[in-house]
């Protein structure tokens, strides 16, 4: 059912955004010189790898580890990239992954190959039999603020208790959050 239920409506909202996809591209062109999609090495489930797009919100020379470990990020960040991050529009060609079937729409936020620290703490919970989502518990109870074993604890949290009411309220919640801007990265 949670898949029929992600394929659906990844394929809903990739209609309802393809214009706004469209013009963000166009403008990353305009604005950046690059590629406009930021194809990011992911862990996936069961601990195996997948290239995840974003709209590229950092310059080209930006290194690649999270953004909370970089010094300064706003040093790196593009003409566009701090308003597409406020406004969690870097993440719609994450859909692409969701209509694949590397990602749902709720579960744990795939980490970079190179967490180590992190993989290892999700793996050591049984959190990596879980698909990797576009938001999750732990999106909307901290995000970056939270330290990884925090992190991992609410990933065990949804593992344990996961449900669909209990991915419709994480969505719910992950809309308000991006309307009202809390805990998103700049």
């Amino acid at each position: 059912m949670k898949r029929a239920f992600d394929f659906s409506m990844a394929l809903i909202f990739s209609f309802i955004l393809g214009f706004p996809f469209f013009i963000i591209f166009i403008l990353i062109k305009l604005t950046s010189p690059g590629p406009t999609l930021y194809w990011s090495k992911r862990v996936g489930k069961d601990n195996s790898f997948f290239q995840m797009p974003k709209f590229r919100t950092m310059s080209t020379s930006t290194p690649q580890v999270a953004t909370h470990l970089l010094g300064n990020s706003e040093n790196y960040l593009t003409p566009l990239g701090k308003v597409l991050r406020k406004t969690s529009l870097d993440e719609i060609p994450q859909l692409w992954s969701i209509l694949k079937g590397d990602m749902s729409f709720v579960g744990p936020r795939p980490a970079l190959y190179n967490q180590g620290d992190l993989v290892k703490l999700r793996t050591s919970s049984n959190v990596e039999k879980l698909l990797p989502g576009l938001t999750g518990w732990a999106q909307i109870n901290g995000r970056d603020e939270i330290s990884i074993p925090e992190k991992v604890k609410l990933d065990v949290f949804y593992y344990q208790n996961k449900s669909f009411w209990f991915d419709l309220k994480i969505l719910f919640l992950t809309v308000l959050r991006v309307i009202f801007q809390r805990d998103i990265s700049h």
